[in-house]
């Protein structure tokens, strides 16, 4: 059974806000349209559902799940060590690269969150978008 696209943030500067949206763009080879901080290998970053709400519980927090400045999260996919693994979300492709270590801005909004998100990729997953398109809040999300 395939996972779903739970939500979109785009980051328009450095530092900056993330932008909560219900569609965009991926770009093949870039990452999500608008969005700064994308570099060759890092082009998107995605978190799980899942493991956001477990951080939410362990830490006592509220932080909505933009406060992880990912651009993607997504529930019912593990990302724990998929690194090389092609995901499908709605009609695109994406190669994860590797896991999203957390910095210490996580620290900043939620005490105890930085710690809490290191084992297990419980940080998230970054990945190169391999095959570009639009994507919707809602969209399936499965493996190849």
């Amino acid at each position: 059974m395939p996972g779903k696209l739970e939500g979109i943030w785009v980051k328009r500067a450095h530092r900056g806000p993330m932008d909560a949206r219900e569609s965009a763009t991926l770009i093949e080879g870039k990452g999500v349209d608008g969005s700064v901080g994308r570099s060759s290998r890092r082009q998107v970053t995605i978190i799980e559902r899942e493991v956001w709400d477990a951080l939410m519980r362990e830490t006592g927090s509220q932080a909505p799940p933009s406060t992880r400045r990912a651009n993607l999260m997504i529930s019912g996919v593990a990302l724990a060590d998929t690194r090389k693994r092609i995901l499908h979300i709605g009609s695109t492709r994406l190669e994860i690269a590797g896991e999203t270590k957390p910095c210490e801005r996580m620290e900043e909004a939620v005490p105890g969150l930085r710690e809490a998100m290191y084992p297990d990729w419980r940080g998230g997953a970054f990945a190169k978008v391999l095959t570009g398109g639009p994507i919707r809040v809602g969209d399936p999300v499965d493996w190849e």
